[in-house]
């Protein structure tokens, strides 16, 4: 028989051995579970970001290179490596000269549409001026700000909208804040110069922010990416933001009375719209929407309809931050999708809010609108005539 004292002996190294055993276990698995944790940080794993590098278009291969600088030191699926001068100290540069690799990278480049040509040259450059601003804008802390994109000749929209939903107002402790998004008139549309009237424009009403970019189609996209920036900036703490176009009407009393009954939660995440699902790319060059297979291929991520959608001011703020990590893309409600996505939030379909228009029906009776956000397109009378009968006490639906 072994004595005791030897027994007691042997136990308690087993006992520490056991014990060691149990601690390198213990760390190895938390060393795992932390580097995973890190890689999916900082990995875009979800399905939209892996079809990106099967896809040969020039947006895709050049996002991917993005993907790789932001992630590093990661091995990824295709083996493919960072090359050229695109993202030269391992960063994006924000070049506004024309990039003229472009031309060899893209190989149809020279039979593309002068719109195409013109965004791919220019596709990193984000550095405008802001010519007009409101920097007190926000200094009550707005629960809503409505964001309008607008032209610099679409004066009597922006007078219609200012008369009716666009009003800024008080309700209760509540503040409706408004501004119009312009870029300058392109000057090969022989416009005269209406630099002066919206200069007495914003002077006059105070709600104008005007860029020094060229306000075409496809520079909606720098046009969201510089509201949000401005958002960033000058209106961090307001709770809850409307962006839409200037040829929208909005039951901005409806929207109140909806964002006044979400709760903390469901507030901070809020992005609501027409969603768009399971939409691709327009191959018909005869289509505004057109996007050759040499620029982009795959499909787009759920995308609210760029007439307008309402979203909360902090996820504003998350927007703007992730859109450093996204090229820019020519259409801009799908931008804004595939900023959704990067961060992980999907867009919410809200049946109020009608981007296609209502049944003709509908139109004619005053009351479809009671219970409608949204309806996409209305003429400045058209606004206003609605507007009007919706205040009537007496209405009666």
């Amino acid at each position: 028989m072994i004595p005791v004292c030897r027994r007691l002996k042997l136990l308690g190294r087993l006992i520490m051995v056991n014990i060691v055993v149990y601690l390198i276990v213990a760390v190895s698995k938390n060393g795992i579970q932390e580097e995973k944790e890190k890689l999916q940080n900082i990995l875009p794993h979800r399905k939209f970001w892996k079809k990106l590098s099967r896809n040969k278009g020039y947006w895709n291969k050049e996002q991917l290179k993005l993907d790789k600088l932001c992630s590093r030191t990661l091995t990824f699926v295709d083996n493919t490596t960072i090359e050229g001068n695109l993202f030269p100290n391992g960063r994006l540069v924000h070049s506004c000269e024309a990039d003229s690799a472009v031309q060899a990278n893209v190989k149809d480049f020279a039979n593309l549409p002068e719109r195409f040509k013109d965004f791919l040259l220019y596709m990193k450059c984000r550095k405008y001026s802001l010519l007009i601003d409101q920097p007190h804008k926000c200094k009550r802390k707005p629960f809503l700000l409505l964001a309008i994109k607008s032209l610099s000749q679409h004066f009597i929209q922006r007078q219609a909208i200012r008369e009716s939903w666009g009003k800024e107002v008080n309700v209760g402790n509540l503040t409706v804040v408004r501004v119009f998004l312009l870029g300058k008139m392109p000057t090969e549309d022989y416009f005269p110069d209406l630099s002066n009237i919206v200069k007495y424009e914003s002077e006059t009403y105070k709600d104008i922010l005007l860029w020094d970019y060229r306000d075409t189609f496809f520079n909606l996209t720098i046009k969201e990416v510089l509201f949000l920036k401005w958002v960033s900036v000058s209106c961090a703490d307001v709770q809850f933001i409307f962006k839409g176009d200037d040829d929208v009407f909005v039951n901005t009393h409806l929207m109140l009375d909806y964002l006044k009954g979400l709760s903390i939660d469901r507030a901070s995440d809020l992005f609501i719209g027409d969603v768009i699902e399971k939409a691709s790319p327009l191959r018909d060059n005869k289509l505004k929407y057109y996007i050759p297979k040499s620029v982009y291929e795959g499909s787009y991520p759920p995308y609210a309809g760029g007439g307008g959608f309402l979203f909360s001011g902090k996820l504003a703020l998350r927007l703007y931050n992730v859109t450093h990590q996204i090229l820019l893309y020519p259409i801009d409600d799908v931008y804004t999708g595939m900023c959704l996505r990067k961060i992980g939030l999907r867009p919410e379909k809200h049946n109020g809010f009608k981007t296609f228009d209502i049944g003709e029906k509908q139109k004619k009776n005053v009351c479809s609108y009671k219970n409608l956000m949204l309806v996409h397109s209305r003429g400045p009378q058209e606004m206003i005539k609605i507007w009007t009968f919706l205040q009537d006490p007496h209405l009666k639906c």
